[in-house]
């Protein structure tokens, strides 16, 4: 009977599986706490690599650091909360490598209110910086993707609060921006797909950051974080690039639409 299984020649097919060589990624917040982990991880597997946030002192100190390490990179000033700024930002890219073939998103803040106590300037805020910015990030990525043809992949930083509440904290607009970020990635997913873009989620437990100082210096609920988590530690900026580059690279070119929980928490709060 005749194969119908593809000839692969394993020897030469399978060698650059993780390499991002020639490769434009963008990283919106990028001098953050996980977010500088990705710009290295992405640029040591030779991705030429655009790290922007609010404030362009940040960015440019960490491309210096990047470029006297070897690595290509540029810095600039974004506020997300601009979608005007967005596109210009995506634009910059483009403009100066050619082309923007990664997205990682790695935008994100969290203002902590108790659920009777929620402001509306606080929510609105949460909801322009995790989902509203996601949204346009993608769409001025995809732009430029599905005109260049050469397809393209997108990763978004949502959390493991995109799935589970938190008991004890006010997390009501974080976990609710999270959440819809879930969908954000499955639709972008089904509406990309035909241009060979690729959309996936990431989705941490706790990860040593700024973003979570108040929490861990609170040594009861530190405790209890960590009895949650199989693994029995809070996570590194580092354990989140491996999942990155995986998702960015020819491995995962047939993965699209997933919010993977990395640290695989039972099902509570």
């Amino acid at each position: 009977m005749e194969t119908i299984t593809p000839q692969v020649d394993f020897t030469t097919e399978l060698t650059d599986l993780f390499q991002l060589s020639g490769k434009v990624a963008y990283v919106p917040g990028g001098y953050g706490g996980i977010g500088e982990a990705l710009a290295w991880g992405l640029a040591m597997q030779g991705a030429k690599v655009v790290v922007s946030g609010r404030s362009i002192e940040k960015a440019e100190t960490l491309v210096e650091k990047m470029k006297r390490a070897g690595y290509e990179a540029s810095g600039i000033a974004v506020d997300v909360k601009s979608v005007a700024e967005i596109r210009d930002s995506v634009d910059f890219v483009v403009e100066q490598y050619g082309g923007i073939d990664l997205l990682v998103n790695s935008v994100g803040i969290q203002r902590e209110q108790s659920l009777l106590e929620v402001t509306e300037e606080a929510y609105d805020e949460v909801y322009q910086v995790n989902l509203k910015a996601a949204m346009f990030l993608s769409q001025a990525a995809a732009r430029h993707q599905v005109q260049a043809g050469q397809g393209g992949r997108h990763i978004h930083l949502l959390s493991v609060r995109s799935q589970l509440g938190l008991r004890g904290r006010g997390y009501s607009a974080y976990c609710t921006t999270k959440g819809g970020m879930v969908m954000l990635v499955k639709q972008h997913a089904m509406e990309l797909a035909p241009y060979q873009i690729t959309v996936n989620g990431i989705a941490p437990t706790f990860v040593y950051t700024p973003m979570i100082h108040h929490l861990v210096e609170d040594s009861a609920f530190k405790e209890s974080i960590q009895n949650r988590i199989p693994l029995g530690r809070i996570a590194n900026p580092k354990d989140i690039v491996g999942a990155t580059v995986f998702f960015s690279s020819p491995a995962a070119a047939f993965i699209t639409g997933q919010n993977p929980i990395r640290t695989g928490l039972t099902k509570v709060g």
